[in-house]
């Protein structure tokens, strides 16, 4: 059956419901199925077959298709953080560390390209710049690190430059317009690049 079928199998009404946590377990169930899928794709409906409950017992936690994309936007946002935060420490502080996040933005964005997409798009309500979001937290403490004599500014423009430079990185890999390439990744993004163009 399709993932975006919006019939109900009548029969699962009844199923008894197994799961510790239903709304954690849609969530998952979410994400899982935007590793193969789109986001036009994606429904309640199939997500609540897939988990073995009733459409309605998942109406209760995720009212509409909007509620449950915003919770995956937010976790979505919240793996790029790990992610990005996991590399910096693996590189160590200053410069490499840096572009060590960036190096790990772009490959998230390759590993998770509908999740990415959703985070990056107006039905991910949870967007980078209007939260207080682990990934944003990083890019504002690295920027002030790595020049702490600057205006509050030139900091705004330097993390905007510094996301615009990942961030576009990773639509044109996206987008087939640059391949999906290791080597580029880190020839673009490594630590002497990045420090010339951050200034």
């Amino acid at each position: 059956m399709a993932i975006n079928d919006n019939s109900v199998n009548i029969g699962d009404i009844d199923k008894p419901y197994h799961h510790g946590d239903l709304k954690e377990a849609a969530l998952s169930e979410g994400l899982r199925l935007l590793e193969s899928s789109s986001v036009e794709e994606l429904s309640l409906r199939a997500i609540a077959r897939n988990i073995g409950v009733s459409a309605t017992a998942l109406y209760r936690h995720y009212p509409d298709k909007k509620a449950l994309l915003s919770a995956i936007a937010a976790e979505g946002l919240a793996r790029l953080g790990v992610a990005q935060t996991a590399a910096m420490r693996n590189a160590g502080d200053g410069m490499e560390g840096f572009a060590a996040a960036g190096r790990a933005y772009v490959r998230f964005a390759l590993a998770h390209p509908a999740v990415f997409r959703l985070v990056m798009s107006s039905e991910g309500t949870t967007l980078p710049e209007k939260g207080d979001t682990t990934a944003m937290q990083l890019l504002k403490s690295s920027v002030a690190a790595l020049s702490p004599e600057k205006s509050e500014q030139a900091h705004a423009v330097s993390v905007l430059r510094a996301w615009s430079m990942v961030h576009g990185l990773a639509m044109l890999m996206l987008d087939k317009r640059v391949d999906p390439d290791d080597a580029i990744i880190d020839a673009m993004l490594s630590a002497d690049y990045v420090r010339n163009g951050f200034g």
